[in-house]
């Protein structure tokens, strides 16, 4: 636990201490705002701590023996649906997604509600991950792959609704959290460490990117909805 409270400590202290300098000299804050502003990344530090320790203990072994499954059943049928299932999962316990969809329902003032908005960028993500794993099973191009995706997302650009560009591209980040990277790529290693073996080690990168596709343009398609 150690190492992740110096990782967490790395990670954000820094920024603490700089939003706490710029606040003195630009922008002063009342005592008790700064106070519970130091108080909340104190809180801060110590959960994400607590998550990272958890997340090395226990969904890294279970993403890594849930892939080596995958390969011991031959089934491609249970991997599409494991992989869809699996993405949907991660990405609504994915915290930056929840902050998301509440900012974006609050901006659209309900327009695009906090479940709709999740339960899509969750479905995309469940979609490619899906895709992602038979990439990595039948070793296809990574490159053809992503200039695919990307393609499609320049044709979908044309059609969905220009409020929605945005979204589309902020929904393929939040996807790439402390809660999906982590899972995703204890999946893939679990994967290739049975199908492929020391070839196989290039191939369980790039599961993440693939999986960021699929938010984007689900998004996209959510936008063509509402015109």
């Amino acid at each position: 636990m150690r190492k992740n409270f110096q990782e967490v400590i790395v990670a954000i202290l820094p920024m603490t201490v700089l939003i706490v300098i710029l606040t003195f000299i630009f922008a002063p804050l009342p005592a008790e705002d700064l106070a519970t502003f130091i108080i909340g990344a104190a809180i801060m530090m110590i959960g994400m701590t607590l998550f990272l320790f958890g997340a090395e203990y226990s969904m890294l072994r279970v993403g890594e023996l849930v892939g080596e499954y995958m390969i011991k059943r031959r089934s491609l049928a249970l991997m599409i649906s494991l992989g869809f299932s699996i993405g949907i999962g991660i990405t609504i316990a994915e915290p930056s997604v929840q902050v998301l969809a509440q900012q974006v329902t609050e901006i659209s003032e309900g327009a695009i509600t906090k479940a709709v908005l999740i339960g899509v960028v969750s479905v995309g993500t469940g979609i490619f991950l899906a895709f992602a794993l038979l990439r990595t099973v039948f070793r296809l191009s990574y490159y053809q792959m992503m200039l695919l995706g990307y393609v499609a997302v320049f044709i979908a650009s044309f059609f969905t609704s220009p409020e929605f560009m945005p979204i589309a591209f902020d929904a393929g980040g939040v996807t790439t959290g402390p809660v999906t990277v982590p899972f995703i790529l204890a999946l893939a290693s679990g994967l290739t460490s049975m199908i492929h073996q020391k070839k196989g080690e290039n191939d369980s990168f790039g599961m993440v990117g693939v999986s960021s596709l699929g938010p984007i343009l689900a998004v996209m398609v959510l936008g063509v909805i509402f015109q």
